[in-house]
């Protein structure tokens, strides 16, 4: 494949990926492969020439994102307040993306099996974002004389922050005069103060 062939096919998978990303976040229904080739400006076979299946697409937008996951890890600077105050404010001023992406992950875990290459390649990257923070984490818990697993408080942040994405995604919070600036801080100050 030449150079400008090689570009054109990366920078489409790039397109792709970023559309679909979109669509799934902003629509109440399921993606459609078609709507998604019209947004690209390709066919809809080409579309299914980069991605064999819609299970596979939304795999590689799991694996991106939590690519995104893992630099936020890496970029800690040893400071773990830096580290949740990032990684939590990341899942919370795009909560509806946390929310469908969490749920499309729970979706094809259940139903997909011809894929295992790219499940090992999503939660290999995901045990390298943990075992990134795992120090920190546990000189943190030690710091403070938490009870807590460095395990255990892994748990306990994902689910303040994935009941916070719930909150702040809700119709009754959109419509509110709560401050997302306040109510975010408040729940990473939770996080931090176990």
């Amino acid at each position: 494949m030449n150079l400008a062939k090689q570009q054109r096919h990366l920078m489409n998978i790039h397109n792709i990926l970023e559309a679909a990303e979109q669509i799934i976040i902003e629509s109440e229904h399921e993606l459609v492969v078609l709507d998604l080739a019209k947004q690209v400006d390709l066919a809809k076979g080409t579309v299914y020439k980069y991605f064999k299946s819609k299970n596979q697409l939304y795999l590689e937008i799991l694996i991106k994102n939590e690519k995104r996951l893992l630099e936020i890890s890496i970029q800690h600077d040893g400071n773990i307040h830096k580290f949740l105050s990032t990684y939590m404010k990341y899942h919370l001023y795009a909560s509806l993306r946390t929310i469908k992406f969490h749920h499309l992950e729970e979706k094809i875990t259940n139903k997909e099996k011809n894929l295992n290459a790219l499940f090992q390649e999503l939660y290999a990257i995901r045990e390298k974002r943990i075992v990134e923070m795992k120090d920190i984490t546990a000189e943190h818990l030690k710091r403070v004389g938490s009870g807590f697993s460095v395990r255990d408080y892994f748990s306990y942040i994902w689910s303040i922050t994935y009941g916070a994405a719930l909150l702040i995604s809700s119709n009754n919070c959109k419509l509110s005069v709560l401050n997302k600036e306040k109510l975010i801080n408040f729940y990473i100050d939770q996080v931090m103060n176990i």
